[in-house]
């Protein structure tokens, strides 16, 4: 059988860990299928259309959330770190894909 798309994420490190130095802000990211998400596992929040979309239709949260949490357990995530005069680009760079 082969592996779901949440299997390929945490095999692949896709889920990463964006954090900036000195401040230690966080920032989360999940590579999805050409495009990347910002991901807030504290609020339960994606910016995927499938996020979107399920939740107007009141349904569980999207797969890369699901990922991230198993990734987060299986120790599986890819951690970078950037200066915090980074920071504001990175968000401004990040938003521009939304």
């Amino acid at each position: 059988m082969g592996k779901d798309k949440k299997d390929i994420i945490i095999s692949e490190k896709r889920v990463k860990l964006h954090i900036f130095a000195p401040s230690r802000r966080q920032i989360w990211t999940i590579v999805g299928m050409g495009k990347e998400y910002w991901i807030d596992p504290d609020l339960d929040y994606c910016s995927c259309e499938g996020y979107y979309f399920g939740r107007l239709k009141n349904k569980k949260m999207c797969y890369h959330l699901d990922s991230i949490k198993e990734a987060n357990r299986a120790n599986n995530i890819e951690v970078i770190t950037f200066s915090d005069s980074e920071y504001y680009d990175f968000l401004k760079s990040l938003l521009a894909e939304l």
